[in-house]
């Protein structure tokens, strides 16, 4: 049992025992008929003692010790605390109000059991007796009511003493009480909710567990996959061999949903250190993922290793050919803000993001290059394997479009592949794709219901039919695979082992990820310039905002980085919100890049900005965050449609430009110097202000300018209706 644990059990039986006393206390003395100001003289200073220690459940939540939500747990023990610390100790009237009584006796009956509760869950895992799971989430429904009943009361007889004292104090009591117009209702729908889910979740049917294909390791602990331990297992074998000492760091992490950020900066750090450490780094971290999880087909469980080297399985080929002609010499478009740039208006614009800082000059100089060279345009001699290729940030469209061969793998919907087979049939490309018959069986009509396959379940498979399309021919393999939280870092191995087979088994073939911003990159001189200009010409409301202890805004410029060829420049564009699993599943994409370039395969693994795709931008926050997220220079969050085009353009430089930095024969200092060239980052290198915090105060302002004028109107009515009321019966204290 670990200590914190032990601490949660010592605190709430603790706090079980303390109230179960001012309980008994006042049960005692009510059915004595004990005045109530009596009973506050001899035991009100046991109930701001007990009262007192809930005082650290504010500090529980704000460090994530449980998960009880922060504001809930802050409005019910600040409101309390007001009560027991300042208001009833100084009031002779409220001392005196019978609704002492019925605010002590509800606060005890509610909080024994809520504390043996809480204590019983630590001690037992979860598997709290019946009785008193239904008496912490019930009692609520009465007590709650006759609570707050009894600390309005409490409040409303101490503003006659509290009138002789301070009329300031006076007001800020008549505050209180308007203040529990709309937080009580608020914390009592919030245990109603609570009470529901608790009680679905205690009634639900025990999940009927049966796992297909790729799954997480089993947590001997809980019996059930967990991605916690995969997750700081897969840092950790990362970097034994070349700091033990640090890998035992993260095994010992008890927090690493919040704390993970500072591992992948060791992470970095380490990997800059030496160009051969940075190779043994990512192979041990890939080495480790590939080992440890579980592949599972017919109730058998084997490694994921063993499945993709075993399992024989293919699919048939579906070939659609497109019925436009490939236009020769079409210059490249890129939509912008309902404008298609190219050529000069184009090259113009590149040039005005990269003097911006909102991409790296190396990118403008790759698109540049790809837009002077028109030639490199007809793709109809290149063949790209989409893995994920109806995947929002995917090049399918641009590729189609140029002509090329495109290798698709996408989830078994009709939905997904009618569009798919669309989009090729309205291009000068062609699609190859798995089918589950061979084509000569269906018709046309029938292609799309029969299409498709699953990364998860059908990973062998899926790379032994890749391996069999067009074996002579060159591939570039790309991952654009999405999915949110653990399963991203399923689908992202998933991938990579299908990319790891191909580079075993074919030659010629290329390599090409989408890099995040939102992750621990190497940077360049000017770019690190940059970080300190934007930081030094922020406007004073930033400047303000930067000042918020905790949670304020904080400069992104990071010391230099030391290591062979160096020092390095580095950023650090983490949002702890994303997660663990999201970190884990680009970084395993990093570490891939690294291992093939340095076998001499090319690798494309370009910067991808922050993009409103539909996905995103339905998420109402994320949506506020990115409206006004150019509020911090040098940011812009561009469109679906342009970071398709700019980041297709990039890779159509990797493959085309003999001297880029895919080509394994460009030198570097470091391995990850692959993720400093051709960066389009979208502002997250360059600003002053560390990324991760941008997004609260972007929504923040967004929501500012968006309800400032209705909130406006309402607040200047109600003014003018109380200086009104004021005009005609005098002040409140008057009245």
């Amino acid at each position: 049992m670990g200590v914190v644990k032990q601490y949660l059990i010592l605190f709430n039986a603790l706090s079980a025992l303390g109230w179960a006393y001012v309980l008994v206390s006042a049960l005692q003395n009510y059915t004595a008929s004990v005045p109530v100001d009596k009973f506050w003289n001899s035991y009100g200073y046991i109930v701001i003692v007990v009262q007192s220690l809930a005082t650290l459940e504010i500090f529980h939540s704000l460090l994530s010790i449980v998960p009880s939500p922060f504001l809930t747990t802050f409005l019910q023990v600040s409101s309390r605390l007001a009560l027991t610390w300042f208001i009833t100790p100084n009031s002779p009237s409220a001392q005196h109000h019978f609704s002492l009584y019925l605010m002590i006796l509800s606060w005890s009956l509610v909080e024994v059991p809520r504390y043996l509760f809480y204590a019983a869950s630590q001690a037992l895992s979860g598997n709290v007796p019946y009785p008193l799971f239904w008496l912490r989430y019930s009692l609520f429904a009465i007590l709650y009511p006759t609570g707050i009943s009894g600390e309005l009361g409490q409040i409303w007889s101490s503003l006659k003493d509290a009138k002789k004292e301070s009329l300031v104090l006076w007001y800020l009591l008549a505050l209180l009480l308007i203040v529990y117009v709309p937080a009580s209702p608020y914390m009592y729908y919030h245990m109603i909710g609570q009470r529901k889910r608790a009680f679905e979740k205690l009634n639900a049917p025990p999940p009927t567990v049966t796992y297909n294909g790729l799954e997480f390791p089993i947590d001997t602990k809980t019996g059930q996959p967990s991605s916690t331990i995969i997750n700081k297992g897969a840092f950790a074998a990362s970097i034994r061999e070349i700091s033990p000492d640090k890998a035992k760091r993260i095994d010992s992490e008890k927090n690493w949903r919040f704390n993970y950020d500072r591992y992948v900066l060791d992470h970095v750090t380490l990997c800059l250190a030496d160009p051969k450490e940075c190779q043994k780094i990512c192979q041990s971290g890939l080495d480790y993922l590939h080992r440890s999880f579980d592949f599972y087909r017919d109730g058998q469980r084997v490694s994921f290793a063993q499945a993709m080297k075993n399992i024989k399985g293919s699919f048939h080929t579906g070939i659609i050919k497109g019925d436009k002609p490939l236009a020769s010499k079409s210059p490249f478009v890129v939509p912008y803000k309902n404008k298609d740039l190219k050529g000069q208006e184009l090259l113009d614009q590149l040039d005005k993001w990269a003097q911006y800082g909102t991409i790296e000059s190396s990118a403008r100089d790759s698109i540049a290059m790809v837009v002077n060279n028109e030639d490199w345009l007809d793709l109809s001699d290149q063949y790209f394997v989409l893995l994920g290729a109806g995947s929002a940030m995917g090049p399918l469209h641009v590729l189609l479009s140029l002509g090329a061969n495109i290798i698709a793998i996408d989830l078994d919907r009709e939905g997904i592949w009618n569009n798919l087979i669309n989009q090729a049939k309205n291009s000068p490309g062609t699609l190859y794709f798995p089918l589950k018959k061979p084509q000569s069986e269906l018709t046309p009509d029938q292609y799309a219901k029969n299409a498709g396959c699953n990364l998860f379940t059908q990973t062998p498979e899926i790379k032994n039919w890749i391996n069999q399309v067009e074996p002579d021919k060159p591939l570039v393999v790309g991952g654009y695979a999405y999915l949110d939280g653990a399963l991203h870092v399923k689908v992202a191995l998933a991938m990579d082992a299908i990319m790891a087979g191909l580079c075993e088994s074919r030659k010629n073939v290329t390599l090409a990820f989408l890099c995040t911003p939102t992750d621990v990159h190497v940077i360049t001189e000017e770019a690190y310039k940059a970080q300190h200009q934007n930081y030094q010409n922020v406007p004073f409301w930033q400047k303000l905002i930067e000042k918020i202890p905790r949670s304020g805004l904080r400069k992104s410029q990071l010391k230099p980085v030391s290591g062979k060829g160096g020092p390095y420049k580095i950023v650090d564009g983490l949002v702890i919100q994303q997660g663990p699993n999201y970190a884990l599943a680009k970084r395993l994409q990093h570490w891939r890049a690294v291992i093939a370039r340095g076998n001499k395969v090319r690798v494309s693994s370009n910067v991808a900005p922050s993009t409103s795709t539909p996905s995103v931008v339905s998420n109402k926050q994320f949506a506020a965050a990115y409206a006004e997220m150019h509020r911090f220079v040098p940011m812009e969050i561009f469109g679906k449609e342009t970071s398709n085009a700019v980041m297709g353009a990039l890779l159509i430089h990797d493959i085309r430009n003999p001297k880029s930095i895919s080509n394994p024969q460009t030198e570097t200092t470091n391995p990850l110097q692959l993720f400093q060239i051709g960066s389009f980052h979208g502002g997250i290198w360059r600003t002053g202000y560390h990324f991760g915090e941008l997004g609260f105060y972007s929504a923040l302002i967004y929501y500012i300018r968006e309800y400032l004028k209705p909130a406006l109107f309402v607040s200047l009515a109600f003014v003018v209706s109380f200086v009104a009321v004021i005009y005609q019966n005098g002040l409140p204290h008057t009245w």
